[in-house]
């Protein structure tokens, strides 16, 4: 990997080869953008896996929103075992109670179902009734590899000041920013100390269109500090 991380989504093979060419060095893989990203299937893995050598983190999420039952929760569990036999090098999850709490349970339920693969606590830290104590919650998480977070419910623009902050008090290596990120925003990111970037809409058309390599090398390039 190179000095920043730049990891993309990709719904399919041809998402995930053009990243690759264009210089990512991680894939999230999910499906269903109209809900915000849901479980692929361990087909999709295995076809990506066979073609393009960037490590999956794969969603592990069955509906629209940050909770999930138990039902779903072993579902997801049984998910999860199919899709890293398919290849996923790791996963992507965390689920909120109906108060807005980070569901401590449910959580660490799937740690223990994907263990030892690393995994990314996703967006819904930034939806949480109390945001600054959802994060205290989740990095204390074992096997965290990183946090997707804008740092607020209304993107990276937004979520500035709090990126800074957590910096600050030591947190910075775990954050994965994503969710409504320009490029005016990196320079102040890399500023504070972000070294990983998550990118979506920002390197295709629509989620109607393939990524497009030509828009991932500039990211690419951005990202790194000369």
């Amino acid at each position: 990997m190179t000095g920043s991380l730049l990891e993309v989504i990709a719904l399919d093979v041809r998402d995930a080869v053009a990243a690759e060419q264009g210089g990512a060095d991680r894939l999230e893989v999910v499906a269903d953008m109209a809900a915000d990203g849901l479980t692929p299937e361990p087909e999709t893995v295995a076809a990506i896996a066979a073609e393009c050598p960037l490590p999956q983190m794969v969603m592990l999420r069955r509906e629209a929103n940050f909770t999930a039952g138990p039902e779903v929760v072993e579902r997801l569990s049984r998910d999860a075992k199919a899709l890293a036999q398919a290849g996923a090098a790791g996963f992507v999850f965390g689920f909120l109670d109906e108060d807005g709490v980070v569901d401590l349970a449910a959580t660490e339920a799937l740690i223990h179902a994907v263990s030892p693969l690393p995994w990314t606590f996703h967006r819904a830290v930034d939806h949480a009734a109390d945001v600054q104590a959802s994060w205290r919650a989740v990095r204390l998480l074992p096997n965290l590899a990183t946090v997707l977070t804008a740092g607020s419910p209304k993107g990276v623009g937004h979520g500035l000041p709090l990126f800074k902050a957590r910096c600050d008090a030591g947190d910075g290596s775990i954050i994965l920013a994503g969710g409504g990120l320009k490029p005016a925003y990196v320079p102040t990111l890399l500023d504070h100390g972000i070294r990983a970037f998550h990118v979506g809409s920002a390197v295709r058309q629509s989620w109607s269109s393939p990524v497009e390599r030509n828009l991932v090398s500039r990211w690419r390039a951005l990202v790194e500090r000369d």
